[in-house]
């Protein structure tokens, strides 16, 4: 049986991620308590900028990567539209000879931004994950709650009643489990925390008038959460609806304004980080054609996300949304940093480098036997490829291939054997 230690992730991957991000805050916190400001949304900011600042390396060779796909996307795509419609074998591996020549020449790999991304995108979601399970990782949170969950779990019909509580749906299955049934008291204890912890306000007023044998401790732990939750006035454990609500009910603007100003920001600060990125250009209006395709992906994405970021963030607890404004803020100000980095790169000498390198590393795949005629050919490619290539080149290129293939000195399940194998195929039905 699994037990859950309250909601920590126990994901194979983004859970170890998730528990090392967590003694991070986790220290944040000790820290802050030390100096006398314990609060879960300045240690939110703190957190989003220091990991943030890790990832800056990441971050610069995935828009290092954009601007140079940017400028080498007319190069490509002249290549694409110089074989479009031609299916046969020879072309589509002169194709592909091309397209890798120019990635070489950028001194970019054909699938280096996806790499960057799949090592990001755990990371961003164990960050979430922290954020979001705040006393599942910070001691000092979880702390705040003993010793009413203790209480509560000794009290008849206390568990009936959180599970009417406003956030306690998401934690239906945690109710059921086999190990709150049998009266595991880690389990049930943290099933009271989880569900506590995302509370409102109107929730712990109930709670109140529900066991009014037990208003020490539970206006203990509230207000000890309040102190915590606390951020320029706003309690980062209630969602901007509620405050907007509460807003109405008690006839108070100045609260109503202050409560749209997470869900505002937050969606301004995304649009702008976005806006920063590097946007691929749009060359053509054909709808197959894989740059405009990506520029409308990206146009698309530039509008939905701040809109996004703006509903999720009004009905979610303000503290995800100071992560959000935080992570948008710290973006655009590493965007603005990147992009005067890269623009004062000399692209053409950096090309000149790149091709320099690509020569001498097929130079020493000559001296692998079974390479000597396909490292010619690349080094042949790279040193012309500036200009047009000739039909007279483009055959001696194929013609080359095929004898690397004819030589059986390639691996089977390369794309070149797989590619004349069907040739043969179609020769021999013809």
């Amino acid at each position: 049986m699994n037990i859950v230690t309250l909601t920590q992730y126990q994901g194979k991957i983004v859970g170890p991620i998730a528990w090392l991000l967590g003694h991070i805050m986790n220290w944040i916190f000790i820290v802050l308590d030390k100096i006398g400001i314990p609060s879960t949304g300045l240690a939110i900011i703190l957190f989003t900028i220091i990991m943030y600042i890790f990832l800056m390396p990441l971050t610069y060779k995935q828009q290092k990567f954009s601007k140079l796909q940017a400028r080498m996307n007319p190069e490509i795509q002249e290549i694409q539209k110089k074989y479009k419609g031609k299916k046969d074998n020879e072309s589509m591996l002169a194709q592909q000879e091309e397209i890798k020549a120019v990635y070489a020449k950028y001194g970019v790999s054909q699938t280096g931004s996806c790499v960057q991304l799949i090592i990001q995108l755990p990371i961003m979601v164990a960050l979430y994950r922290v954020i979001y399970s705040m006393p599942a990782y910070v001691s000092q949170v979880k702390n705040a709650f003993y010793p009413l969950v203790s209480e509560l779990r000794e009290t008849a019909g206390a568990s009936e009643f959180l599970q009417t509580l406003s956030s306690a749906s998401q934690y239906s299955k945690q109710f059921s489990n086999e190990a709150f049934t049998s009266g595991n008291v880690s389990y049930v204890e943290n099933t009271f925390i989880d569900v506590l912890y995302k509370a409102s306000s109107a929730d712990w007023n109930s709670l109140t008038e529900k066991f009014g044998n037990l208003s020490d401790s539970i206006f203990r732990s509230h207000e000890l959460l309040n102190k915590y939750n606390n951020f320029l006035g706003l309690n980062m454990g209630d969602s901007p609806s509620y405050m907007v609500q509460t807003a109405w009910q008690n006839k108070s603007f100045v609260l109503f304004i202050v409560a749209l100003i997470i869900p505002l920001l937050s969606c301004l600060t995304q649009w702008i980080s976005l806006k920063l990125m590097p946007q691929p250009a749009q060359t053509s209006n054909d709808p197959n054609d894989q740059a405009a395709q990506m520029a409308n992906s990206m146009k698309t994405m530039n509008m939905m996300m701040p809109l996004m970021s703006l509903f999720f963030t009004f009905t979610f607890p303000a503290g995800l949304g100071i992560y959000w404004i935080a992570g948008a803020v710290v973006r655009t100000i590493q965007q603005i940093v990147i992009n005067k980095h890269i623009d004062k790169i000399d692209i053409d000498a950096q090309i000149e480098k790149n091709i320099e390198k690509y020569n001498e590393k097929m130079e020493k795949m000559k001296a692998t036997p079974q390479m000597n005629r396909y490292a010619s050919m690349n080094t042949r490619t790279m040193n012309t490829y500036t200009s047009t290539r000739s039909e007279k080149e483009k055959e001696e290129g194929i013609k080359n291939a095929n004898k690397i293939y004819e030589s059986g000195k390639i691996r089977k399940d390369s794309l070149l054997a797989r590619a004349n194998m069907v040739k043969e195929f179609d020769q021999k039905n013809n």
